[in-house]
């Protein structure tokens, strides 16, 4: 019997020892090297902030348009290069194209059937109210009459999707006067973005030539982890503190990226556009919701969870003490932490479980 009496000593110490757990852990520097633990300053409050998330500068979708050859034809002269300003209505090129002169006497033959087939049917009118033609006859004329108007509307709006104004189709209409020389215009105040045709180069219809865009306001296109979306509301403050850019989220993605389980965001960005470039790959930070108080964004190797309890470990002159927070929004590196602290303590980031052993009386230092 006297031989369970050690053992029966270690349990009651060992429950003694849970029992006498607190939340503070006295430790020596010695042994606080010696268990590898590793201390840092509690990083910049952030008020009700996620911060560092990567983003890419993109166009809205309604200001970025491309230009394209209307028909077949041979570059005469680029007006604009990458780079530049241009203005609605601003030519940019000139093409040489033989398939619009096609198109212009199209329209002037249906135009020449149009006038014709308007005389048939004001004659064969009188004809009917005279008695001399029978009422068939004028319906007949009537439908060769309505059938050239809309030959005639057809050539014209091929014409305007060739790039010709009314004006200009108006004039045709009464001088007859054939051309094969096809202007482009610009069809925004913007910025030339591409330029992907040179002068003598041919070219099929609806190839490619400019890419212009307005370039403000521009927009974001952020990846948030899943749980960062918690809080986040439609209309939230978006900030790309490096560029002096601030806007609003506009639309919160409903479905994750297979690769890297993130969801997309959207925003637009109003103050400070000039600053970005499409295409640029940014950090931002996102105002999430309001009331949580002093916010931290900390790593995870510096969290802990005890008893149902999640604690950092603060540095104090003994030690450490155990600190209770809350985790609102939990990432794959680091998360968002709130709690009652000042801001200026030093925190535990290394050797967290050696400090989690103690705190539950398991072992003990040096």
């Amino acid at each position: 019997m006297k031989k369970t009496f050690p053992a029966l000593g270690l349990i009651v110490l060992f429950v003694t020892q849970l029992a006498w757990a607190s939340d503070d852990i006295t430790l020596s520097a010695k042994q606080v090297q010696a268990l590898g633990i590793e201390t840092a300053n509690l990083p910049s409050k952030q008020s009700g902030e996620v911060s560092g998330l990567p983003a890419q500068v993109v166009i809205p979708g309604n200001q970025l348009f491309v230009i394209s050859a209307p028909l077949p034809a041979v570059v005469e002269q680029t007006l604009v290069g990458v780079g530049d300003n241009v203005k609605k209505g601003q030519p940019i090129a000139r093409l040489q194209s033989p398939a619009l002169a096609e198109a212009q006497r199209g329209l002037l033959q249906a135009n020449v059937q149009s006038q014709l087939s308007k005389e048939n049917l004001s004659r064969d009118e009188s004809l009917l109210k005279d008695g001399i033609i029978a009422e068939s006859r004028y319906r007949a004329t009537k439908v060769l009459a309505l059938e050239a108007q809309a030959a005639l509307s057809e050539r014209k709006q091929m014409l305007r999707l060739s790039g010709m104004s009314d004006a200009a189709i108006a004039q045709l209409q009464s001088g007859n006067n054939l051309s094969s020389l096809l202007t482009l215009t610009a069809p925004i105040d913007g910025v030339v973005l591409e330029k992907s045709a040179n002068a003598g180069q041919r070219l099929d219809a609806a190839v490619p030539i400019f890419k212009i865009a307005r370039l403000n306001p521009l927009a974001l296109e952020i990846q948030a982890p899943l749980a960062y979306t918690r809080d986040l509301k439609i209309g939230a403050r978006i900030t790309v503190p490096a560029y002096s850019a601030s806007g609003r989220l506009t639309a919160i993605g409903r479905s994750l990226t297979g690769t890297n389980q993130t969801i997309l965001l959207r925003a637009m960005i109003q103050q400070g556009a000039e600053n970005l470039r499409p295409g640029q790959f940014v950090e931002a930070s996102i105002s999430i919701s309001a009331n949580k108080g002093a916010q931290w964004n900390i790593p995870n190797s510096a969290i802990s969870r005890i008893a149902g309890k999640t604690v950092v470990f603060v540095e104090t002159p003994q030690g450490f003490h155990a600190e209770a927070i809350n985790v609102l929004n939990e990432g794959a590196q680091n998360s968002v932490i709130s709690g009652a602290l000042k801001g200026d303590e030093k925190i535990a980031v290394r050797g967290v479980s050696a400090l989690k052993s103690s705190m539950m009386g398991i072992g003990g230092g040096e």
